[in-house]
């Protein structure tokens, strides 16, 4: 997708009728999941900004998933934006996030996560990791 180039703002559009590449302004705050994923921490529980805590039963379901793929997961590149991708579901955005690991380079599994409106800006949840 052209429009996920790492040099070009990519902005949130609520558009139900077509997945889009992740906004610019959410990509740190994955970031900041995913470096969290990578240390085990599947709670959250150091806190990220803009992004809700997660409740122990996904992060042991998260922590399985992980842990059954059998590989170490990674920081992502910066080229995970051109195939990460939302899609607005009427209230919020559903919003698939391509993991990637050591031995594998861009794995299988994905970070799937929904992303709201609030006052203070945006808001995440994250549901889960698996295997599409």
């Amino acid at each position: 997708m052209a429009e996920g180039n790492s040099g070009d703002e990519v902005l949130a559009v609520k558009d139900e009728d077509e997945q889009r590449p992740i906004p610019t302004a959410w990509r740190p705050m994955f970031r900041e999941i995913v470096q969290a994923l990578i240390a085990k921490d599947y709670q959250l529980s150091t806190g990220i900004p803009g992004v809700a805590p997660v409740s122990a039963e996904t992060a042991n379901q998260i922590e399985g998933y992980i842990e059954d793929y059998g590989e170490t997961l990674v920081e992502h590149p910066e080229n995970t934006w051109a195939s990460s991708v939302c899609i607005w579901m009427g209230k919020d955005w559903d919003v698939l996030i391509d993991l990637w690991t050591k031995g594998d380079g861009r794995s299988d599994m994905v970070l799937s996560a929904r992303v709201s409106e609030s006052e203070s800006g945006y808001l995440v949840r994250v549901e889960m990791v698996y295997v599409p």
